[in-house]
């Protein structure tokens, strides 16, 4: 009997996402390029970088989960990870050779200045490399130039886990911009290509893209630590040496947090796997100890950054008597810096926030205003303190 059936599918329309918030990019140092299918312009020696909006875009370009090289068969399972944490992620790729000899990372800067300062958080896969206080200071450099230039990011950095148990912290004051994720799937793909013959040298394949697409799905204010909001595809919780977190010791576990690394927990009583925290590499101590205080505070500056750069230039009113600056003009200043704040209050991503301008200032002779920005963040419940107990009556 003839018959004609259509299968309807879902899921190959990615849908974007409002605002700028959800704009990555992933750097992948490989020193082998995938061959793009006939008729599509792929990675080369010159193209580096591409955007890339699907894991079906990724195999158009040779990124495939059967793929000859080792490399490509990681990448494709951090895209497919990425993607699957968050579909309507914006994401920019670089696939760039291994560094010979110590790494500035200056491709981490390469990739922004390609996406044109829009990215606000790069993965940084480098798992065939153990972490060392050498390579946090490059990568903090580089975020803080590119900082500097008014192109402010987050850096995930995924190294090689030779031994879990031996890592030591490279948290240190001023580290704010790197976090270093430890994390890896001890089942299915990522177990596979841990145990693959092709990886000769033990390279850690990493949860980055869950990490990645946790911090791109998240609103800047909030920790892809929360449960209910962020549940990884990780099916058993592991490190990137293979160990197991049912395996380690639960000291070793408080040592690796109180170290400010990332990596993924169960708990009791729920099924999945979640993110411990989301550290940076600063200090505890820190105002920007966490992703979401760096993430919060890099769109602030941002949105006023937008509002009052226009503003650079203009005529600016004093009191005829005093030579001061004119109320009027001040009030204009702060309205105008305000509207960024207003909008991440509005949207729950501040709990408040204050400008001031001091009137009693001499532009005539500095031509220059200062003004101070306060902000109140949002806060996040990392611990929960209950009693329980019987009672005669309630």
């Amino acid at each position: 009997m003839q018959s004609l059936e259509i299968t309807r599918t879902n899921g190959n329309l990615t849908r974007s996402l409002p605002g700028k918030d959800h704009i990555s990019g992933l750097v992948f140092y490989s020193a082998t390029l995938p061959a793009a299918e006939e008729g599509t312009a792929g990675f080369t020696a010159t193209e580096r970088i591409h955007a890339i909006s699907s894991i079906e875009t990724a195999e158009k370009y040779g990124i495939t989960a059967d793929a000859a090289a080792w490399e490509t068969k990681v990448l494709h399972y951090i895209l497919e990870s990425i993607f699957n944490m968050n579909p309507g992620v914006n994401l920019y790729v670089g696939i760039f050779k291994p560094a010979s000899g110590a790494n500035a990372f200056s491709e981490v800067k390469q990739i922004q200045n390609h996406a044109r300062g829009e990215i606000r958080q790069v993965g940084v896969w480098n798992g065939a490399v153990e972490l060392s206080e050498t390579i946090v200071n490059s990568l903090q450099s580089v975020a803080t130039t590119l900082e500097a230039q008014n192109k402010p990011l987050s850096i995930l950095y995924a190294p090689k886990v030779a031994d879990v148990t031996s890592l030591e912290s490279c948290a240190k004051v001023g580290r704010k911009n790197v976090s270093v994720v430890i994390a890896q799937d001890g089942e299915g793909t990522a177990a596979a290509l841990y145990k693959d013959a092709g990886n000769t040298a033990k390279a850690s394949v990493s949860a980055l893209g869950d990490l990645l697409g946790a911090v791109s799905k998240a609103k800047v204010h909030q920790s892809i630590a929360w449960v209910e909001q962020f549940p990884t595809n990780i099916a058993v919780a592991a490190f990137g040496d293979g160990t197991l977190l049912r395996n380690l010791d639960d000291t070793v576990i408080k040592e690796l947090d109180a170290a400010r690394f990332i990596f993924c927990v169960n708990y009791d009583g729920l099924t999945g796997s979640f993110f411990n925290d989301n550290h940076t590499l600063d200090l505890l101590t820190s105002d920007y100890a966490y992703i979401s205080d760096v993430r919060t505070m890099d769109k602030a500056v941002r949105g006023i950054r937008t509002y009052l750069l226009p503003k650079l230039g203009r005529p600016m009113m004093v009191d005829k008597a005093t030579g001061k600056l004119e109320r009027t003009t001040v009030e204009h200043l702060i309205t105008t810096g305000n509207k960024a704040l207003e909008d991440m209050e509005k949207a729950g991503e501040l709990s408040g926030y204050k400008f001031d301008i001091d009137p009693d200032q001499n532009i005539l002779s500095t031509s220059r205003v200062r003004g101070v920005i306060k902000n109140v963040p949002v806060g996040v419940m990392r611990n929960l303190d209950l009693e329980i107990g019987y009672a005669a009556s309630v």
